[in-house]
């Protein structure tokens, strides 16, 4: 049983052991929750690991720590859970996964109605969209 609703995203991150050489620079969140995150990796990472969780979609680009609590193998990669250390960390998560999925359509109204929005105006037109339905 999961202690948090967790529903699908894809945001780019970095991750790094503690005190070594970032894993892989594509790996790609799969789930995030208010507690922590899922993402898939070449690597193989041990229950307990410290890790560095870096996403730098946004600017500054958001940076902080978390415990590993599962590894799954698969077919051609692993996908972990980590748990971010602090409640402030996991709030600041969230408040960066909402800027991503307004650059996100910001990004798609600029494609599919070639129309050039502010970042204020994208914000906006999402959170009149779709902030309700933002679990």
């Amino acid at each position: 049983m999961r202690r948090f609703i967790r529903h699908p995203v894809n945001i780019p991150i970095e991750v790094t052991v503690t005190g070594h050489l970032p894993l892989d620079a594509t790996s790609i969140s799969s789930d995030l929750a208010a507690g922590g995150l899922a993402f898939h990796s070449k690597h193989n990472i041990e229950p307990g690991t410290l890790v560095c969780i870096k996403i730098p979609y946004v600017q500054p680009a958001f940076e902080t720590n978390a415990k590993v609590i599962w590894c799954r193998k698969r077919l051609e990669d692993n996908e972990l859970g980590v748990e971010f250390l602090t409640l402030d960390d996991a709030f600041k998560v969230r408040m960066v996964e909402q800027v991503c999925y307004i650059e996100d359509y910001k990004h798609s109204i600029k494609r599919d109605e070639g129309r050039n929005l502010t970042v204020q105006e994208a914000a906006g037109e999402w959170i009149s969209k779709y902030a309700a339905d933002f679990p």
